[in-house]
């Protein structure tokens, strides 16, 4: 009880200095989607100055996965004794004509599963079939992913295979930082990727961008005291370096062990962001060592090229999804939000998944 009232009364004082400090407008980014979730949740906008902007960032794997890795799926979902496995959050994600969800309910043998290792067990009870999982995240789940592809060969399984779209943080925020468009004044970094990564792995913010930032949890005291921290180095109150707030889980070198797995099993490659464009070396891909569980050369699908329709090209380009996740736009901004792009029937992928910020914005209906 006595702790609980402490952190209230610090909440409480750091607002105060929030309120306190800032004197004109300042734009802040929030990279990771729980982030912008936990934002809506504690309505930490509320509690702020309106001259606080808080912009959400491009950390939603669902949502930067690009249309051809959905038309992908589709295609090997329509070979016979296929079993596609995937996580619910892609379903409704449109690909260049179609969702897995729509593939689904044509006869599509697609399982929705929570945990990439349930892969394993689907394939050693369907011997006769092929299962494909949709491997989507970024260094948070990578690792995962990557012990599930190295028990997979070690125990010989030879009928589960690797369809990925894993992407790496580093490249995007410079792609976002490098813009001339960007308003950008200071990041709240990704606390998830950080312990993975490490805290050190954020460095080229401040020594290439010198761009405010703090790396911080999930907590409302974790999110407000990030905020202050990034106004105090734009105030020059504090040097601009990368402020780790969250140390009770993130180190310096971060975990050593699942970086060592990522290097073991992936190689980086360029890759295109949907409705961002192409980030070189954003691309965490299966290297050749577990080539033979890799979908894109099994099934020969590498350099296929997928047709869009002309109802999706005129559709996707009202949608704004790519603009908003680089921080130029918010989702009222976008002229289908929340009508004729919502969640029973969203037209972007920022609509769909829960760590899309159209998603938040519209439940929660404050962004």
């Amino acid at each position: 009880m006595k702790n609980a009232l402490n952190e209230e009364n610090l909440i409480k004082k750091i607002i105060k200095e929030i309120n306190k400090k800032v004197t004109t407008p300042i734009y802040i980014m929030e990279v990771c989607g729980t982030h912008t979730e936990c934002i809506v949740k504690y309505g930490i906008k509320s509690l702020i100055s309106d001259k606080v902007n808080l912009i959400s960032g491009p950390g939603c794997p669902v949502c930067v996965s690009d249309e051809s890795f959905i038309d992908e799926a589709i295609f090997l979902s329509k070979i016979e004794d296929i079993i596609i496995c995937t996580f619910g959050d892609l379903m409704k994600v449109r690909g260049s004509k179609h969702t897995l969800q729509e593939a689904k309910s044509k006869g599509a043998d697609i399982r929705i599963i929570y945990s990439p290792q349930s892969c394993i067990n689907i394939a050693k009870e369907n011997k006769d079939k092929k299962v494909v999982f949709l491997s989507v995240g970024f260094e948070t789940t990578s690792p995962i992913i990557a012990s599930v592809i190295k028990t997979t060969k070690a125990n010989n399984i030879n009928n589960l295979f690797f369809l990925t779209s894993l992407k790496i943080m580093e490249p995007i925020l410079k792609k976002i930082l490098g813009q001339s468009e960007s308003k950008i004044n200071g990041l709240i970094l990704p606390g998830h990727v950080a312990v993975i990564q490490g805290s050190k792995y954020f460095s080229f913010i401040p020594d290439e961008f010198n761009m405010p930032n703090a790396i911080c949890g999930f907590s409302e005291l974790d999110i407000l005291s990030g905020i202050y921290t990034i106004i105090q180095q734009i105030n020059k109150s504090i040097p601009i370096d990368t402020y780790n707030l969250y140390k009770r889980w993130v180190k310096k070198s971060g975990n050593v062990k699942a970086k060592e797995l990522m290097n073991e099993v992936y190689t980086l490659e360029d890759v295109t962001w949907r409705d961002i464009g192409l980030v070189p070396s954003s691309a965490l891909v299966i290297n050749n060592n577990f080539k033979s569980m890799d979908a894109r050369k099994v099934f020969n699908i590498e350099h296929m090229i997928f047709k869009e329709s002309e109802k999706s090209v005129i559709e996707n380009k009202k949608c704004i999804c790519g603009k908003i996740m680089m921080g130029y736009k918010s989702p009222k901004e976008c002229e289908l939000f929340s009508t004729r792009c919502n969640y029973e029937n969203p037209v972007g992928p920022c609509m769909v998944s829960r760590e899309g910020v159209c998603r938040i914005a519209y439940k929660g209906g404050v962004i």
